[in-house]
């Protein structure tokens, strides 16, 4: 089962065989509101060159740890990455019609998010200016969002104990209120990423579609999948052989009928998302997680409350047998006095007393000591 179609199942099931009670969003309603003057970015996958200049700014705006191989390495481009909580843009080298091309990858700010759907401590928020954010201060460690990523991007300080994050990349979001590019795209040397309006970067997208017959795929992904993104790509096409028939097409306005799936199967992009936003999956799927949430405390402190008890009735059980061998010894201690006293006299009786006294003292510290207690 692929996670469109798990997102779906949970999406229309919920939780509600868990919790009768618990109502699960009614399916088709935004989630967020969709902003028309937001920015983007789009990727034009046939100018990348497989630099990592993106890779390198972004490491060096947002302060990450520097990776292991310099960004003047390009080999590393060969390898398939993921974007991690320190590394939140990277840059791999796909085959696409046996050619190389190369594709910058990094959280796609859906206009829907489906990791803000899913979270309910409300960390994940969609802003005006189309970033997606994310406040870590209210982070329970949950990962909801993670899963419910359709792009795999946000990754999890696993490596920090005390207080781990999600990280992913932010749009530069702090530089767009600066009037600032975002730090990829400044440092871009190929024209590779153009940011603006997001209207405005669809309108240039079909503009290097219709004037380039042949040279890329006729579809701009993140347009319409997963309800639309801030960040689109624009593919090679995989038909260049086939140039001069598709620019006579372009010239007659014949409808073009390509879906062109496999030239972004090939670049890693998945064709199959659908135009659904994913956030309202998500949000359906855990609509039920607030109502956990509000039985959490109650489940776990009747737990700590039985517990507590149990640990009471141990703790008294424990100190009347403590009580009862002091008293036992005391009886035996007395008895041999008396016995000490009958057989060689009063002095000796004292004497006798005085050092079992003692002894039982000095076996009272030790045991504390033992056992941490203070005497």
């Amino acid at each position: 089962m692929n996670r469109r179609k798990f997102l779906t199942l949970m999406g229309s099931a919920g939780m509600v065989s868990a919790l009768g009670t618990a109502k699960v969003a009614k399916a088709g309603v935004h989630t967020f509101p969709y902003y028309p003057d937001s920015y983007g970015v789009l990727h034009d996958a046939t100018r990348c060159i497989g630099c990592r200049r993106c890779e390198e700014a972004c490491n060096a705006v947002n302060k990450l740890p520097k990776p292991e191989k310099p960004f003047t390495d390009t080999s590393v481009t060969g390898t398939k990455r993921r974007t991690t909580a320190y590394a939140w843009t990277v840059v791999n080298k796909y085959k696409v019609n046996g050619k190389d091309v190369f594709r910058k990858l990094q959280c796609f700010h859906c206009n829907d998010p489906a990791c803000a759907s899913a979270c309910f401590a409300k960390c994940f928020q969609k802003q005006p200016d189309g970033s997606v954010t994310y406040d870590g201060t209210q982070c329970v460690g949950c990962r909801y969002c993670m899963v419910a990523c359709p792009f795999y991007v946000p990754g999890f300080q696993y490596d920090e104990a005390f207080d781990p994050l999600v990280q992913k990349c932010t749009f530069c979001e702090p530089r767009l209120k600066e009037g600032k590019l975002p730090g990829c795209v400044e440092a871009c040397p190929m024209d590779a990423l153009t940011f603006g309006r997001r209207s405005d970067l669809l309108n240039l997208a079909r503009a290097r579609i219709a004037e380039n017959p042949g040279k890329y795929a006729n579809y701009i992904y993140g347009e319409h999948d997963a309800g639309g993104t801030a960040w689109m790509v624009l593919a090679p096409s995989a038909a260049a052989g086939k140039q001069d028939q598709d620019a006579k097409d372009a010239k007659e306005e014949k409808p073009v009928v390509k879906n062109h799936e496999d030239e972004f199967k090939q670049l890693g992009l998945d064709r199959h998302l659908g135009t659904q936003p994913m956030g309202e999956l998500t949000y359906g799927a855990l609509g039920a997680v607030p109502m956990i949430v509000a039985f959490w405390p109650v489940l776990f402190g009747g737990a700590y409350a039985i517990s507590k008890r149990r640990e009471a009735r141990f703790k008294a059980e424990k100190e009347a047998h403590v009580e009862a061998t002091k008293n036992d010894l005391a009886a035996a201690v007395d008895a041999a006095v008396r016995k000490i006293e009958e057989t060689q006299g009063p002095g000796a009786a004292d004497t006798a007393r005085r050092a079992m006294a003692e002894a039982l003292k000095s076996r009272e510290m030790t045991s504390a000591a033992e056992h941490g207690e203070d005497k």
